[in-house]
């Protein structure tokens, strides 16, 4: 079998993803992208969501902290660093949340791919506070 290239292990895990495959079974494919992709924010941006799903909030808290680092200018990155600190007990949530609201607000296609990553996180994972929180804070009066 012939190696793939990051982009298409990267392309296969998420289509895995969206066909319902359990967040712990993609971790090590994400894991393996990042690793090779050490720059690729999209990457650490999904090891982050799949921590988080998986209830493993400090790898989360990291991943999400190198993601956010590589490309401060994603909302998605963002939300998945302040849903870790809240599960860290981490100070410094509100900041992250405003500004991932700033760039929502400026991005429309954005605030629409959160609002739908967000849900989506709700429905493979009902009983998640913390995301309902930042749900909440995002998205209150729309």
């Amino acid at each position: 079998m012939s190696e793939l290239t990051v982009d298409a292990l990267f392309d296969e895990g998420i289509e895995r993803y969206k066909n319902g495959e359990d967040p712990a079974s993609l971790i090590p494919t994400f894991k393996d992208v990042c690793d090779r992709a050490p720059k690729s924010s999209p990457a650490w941006t999904c090891l982050a969501w799949l921590y988080l799903l998986d209830k493993k909030p400090t790898s989360a808290y990291k991943a999400a902290q190198k993601a956010v680092k590589l490309n401060p200018q994603d909302p998605q990155a963002r939300v998945n660093l302040a849903i870790a600190m809240l599960e860290t007990a981490k100070s410094g949530v509100r900041e992250h949340v405003e500004l991932a609201g700033q760039m929502m607000m400026a991005v429309p296609e954005l605030n629409e791919e959160v609002k739908q990553n967000l849900e989506e996180g709700l429905s493979r994972r009902p009983d998640w506070k913390s995301l309902t929180r930042i749900q909440t804070w995002l998205f209150e009066g729309e």
